[in-house]
């Protein structure tokens, strides 16, 4: 969830590692640090809060080697004694780390008894490590002794005081990426990391080590063996990660979803037909059920894809959360498919259900908008979302990518007839229509931003909607939203209606129409405020939001973009970090 950059070579590595991190601030923004080569020595600067707040420590310096660090703090509070860079007790090694050693405290008790600690992190052990060992080995030496004997995950960059002139590194589970250019070597957790400063990258591999000059870079095993370099040219572009004229970049990824789903047609469509790879279609054919494993808005997704295979493949099809999929193994049918959803491809609860159903052999398909990542590589066959770099935390059109990703492997897995590309394209055009029309979203949000509670009601589709909407209102805007089925009302949650509460009911399904409004009825009834967003064919006229009519299965993808208007422009009257939510991350590498 951290995020790390490095820079070794001709340049001011200073400046380059500063807006590197800006770029990868989203992974986390509790602390930020940097250690930088200054004449004969390192400086370290850290503090808690922004890198804005950093730079305002850092004077017109200049550095040609320098690692940073931006954090999303696991062990100890966010303050400048726990944030990154660490320095080793006897002050020879700097270290960054992203990721989670599960035996930090038994090491401390094994090897570092006589250490001193200045903070409460994990990362602290690390690089006392490294300085343990290298008082009998060598520095490659002691790194690589340090990798055999922590557990968990990391990506580390690592300085040595006796050694000035190089970047050694670490990896093992969390991501690490190297770029090169013609100025120097550079390191990030993240591609947005590298742009401007890299023209190719490579994506380091589990438990390798490597060391970096400004003209070279060199990868080892962990029992020492020489690896290959494998680079591919770097596409994103500096103008992929600006906001542009938008204020945040949530709503810019709002409205980059019409465009979003035009780009999905034109990568999987030839013609009227699905052009999704004939082995994967027949795989999936051949299974007797799909398992689907995500976590947060992938989840909900998930039930959308669930949806869309029983229906229209006819294969029976299960939704898996993928943080209690690790610990607790279901039946396994006969000819299991596995489908992994994740907006970063680094998600750790995935990546270990991952490994964990590769050792039983079973084939897995990794749907997300990242192809160089964890799970691509660990995955029998990928499809990417082609949403673009999404920046804000709260998913928007990485959310949407994989309802319209799912819609499209069902229909080519199934031949059911559906005009599945012409109706798309209604989609793009009923999410224009609604950015046209916003202000009645911004309606909704004046009226629900002092709520202290607050409930969205959907039947089927309308419900997995539900969920979502609440989601995205809990952690943008910090109000207790709650989403259920409208049928579930009166089995209990109804007691939790007082005057004013506002209900939003999602109506888009025909055959649940008139039942989701008898519930909301009941809402009303107790002293809640209700709201309807509904279908134009299913709307009366005292709905406050009406959508324009899209095949009933592809609504959910138009009912997304109000309900995360409704969370965007509540989150702006309550002045909160739209794009940075407290206490959230947007790639979660750590269990």
């Amino acid at each position: 969830m951290c995020g790390i950059v490095g820079h070794i070579g001709k340049y001011n590595a200073l400046m380059a590692t500063l807006d590197g991190l800006e770029n990868l601030e989203y992974r986390g923004y509790d602390s930020a640090g940097i250690a930088y080569q200054k004449n004969d020595k390192i400086v370290i600067c850290k503090e808690k809060g922004r890198v804005q707040d950093l730079k305002r420590l850092i004077l017109e310096d200049d550095s040609r080697l320098v690692i940073g660090h931006t954090r999303w703090a696991t062990h100890g509070e966010p303050n400048q004694m726990n944030a990154h860079p660490h320095q080793s007790m006897h002050q020879r090694f700097i270290l960054v780390h992203n990721g989670i050693i599960e035996n930090y405290q038994k090491l401390k008790i094994e090897y570092l008894s006589d250490y001193r600690f200045q903070s409460a992190t994990d990362t602290e052990i690390v690089v006392n490590l490294i300085e343990y060992f290298s008082n009998n080995l060598g520095v490659e030496e002691a790194i690589r002794k340090t990798m055999s004997v922590i557990e968990g995950s990391y990506a580390c960059l690592i300085l040595d005081i006796e050694h000035p002139d190089f970047i050694y590194f670490m990896k093992d589970k969390s991501p690490l990426l190297i770029g090169v250019g013609q100025a120097g070597v550079c390191f990030s957790s993240d591609i947005s990391g590298l742009i401007g400063y890299a023209e190719e990258f490579m994506v380091v591999e589990d438990k390798i080590f490597g060391i970096a000059s400004k003209d070279d870079i060199f990868l080892f095993d962990i029992i020492g063996i020489s690896q290959n370099k494998k680079f591919q040219k770097l596409s994103v572009k500096k103008e992929d990660v600006d906001k542009k004229t938008f204020e945040h970049y949530m709503l810019k990824e709002i409205y980059e979803q019409p465009m979003m789903v035009r780009t999905l047609i034109g990568q999987y469509f030839l013609k009227d037909e699905v052009n999704i790879s004939p082995r994967l279609l027949h795989h999936i054919r051949q299974s007797d059920k799909i398992n689907f494993v995500a976590c947060g808005s992938s989840m909900y997704a998930s039930n959308f894809a669930k949806y869309y295979f029983e229906k229209l493949c006819g294969i029976p099809s299960e939704v898996f959360c993928a943080s209690e999929l690790v610990y607790s193994t279901p039946l396994i049918s006969k000819r299991p498919f596995f489908i992994f959803l994740s907006q970063s491809g680094e998600t750790a609860d995935l990546i270990a259900v991952m490994k964990k159903i590769k050792k039983q052999g079973y084939p897995i398909l990794t749907i997300t908008n990242s192809s160089e990542s964890t799970m691509v590589r660990l995955s029998d066959y990928a499809l990417n979302i082609y949403a673009g770099k999404e920046i804000a935390v709260a998913s928007t059109k990485a959310y949407t990518g994989m309802l319209v990703t799912t819609a499209i492997l069902a229909r080519g897995v199934g031949g059911t007839k559906t005009n599945l590309k012409n109706n798309l394209k209604a989609v793009s055009l009923a999410i224009e229509k609604i950015l046209q029309n916003k202000e009645i979203c911004m309606c909704i949000a004046r009226d629900i931003v002092d709520a202290k509670d607050l409930f969205y009601i959907g039947r089927g589709l309308d419900y997995w909607t539900s969920l979502e909407a609440a989601l995205k209102l809990k952690e943008i805007a910090y109000i207790h939203t709650e989403a259920f089925s409208s049928g579930e009302l009166k089995h209990g949650p109804i007691a939790l209606i007082t005057k004013k509460t506002p209900v939003i009911a999602i109506i888009t399904q025909e055959g649940t129409n008139r039942i989701t409004r008898s519930n909301l009825e009941e809402t009303a009834a107790r002293g809640a405020k209700t709201y309807v967003i509904s279908s134009k064919g299913l709307s009366t006229p005292e709905d406050n939001i009406i959508l324009p009519n899209v095949a009933h299965y592809l609504s959910p993808v138009v009912s997304a973009v109000v309900i995360q208007l409704i969370a965007y422009y509540t989150a702006v009257l309550k002045n909160t970090d739209v794009d940075k939510p407290k206490n959230l991350a947007k790639s979660v590498t750590v269990e």
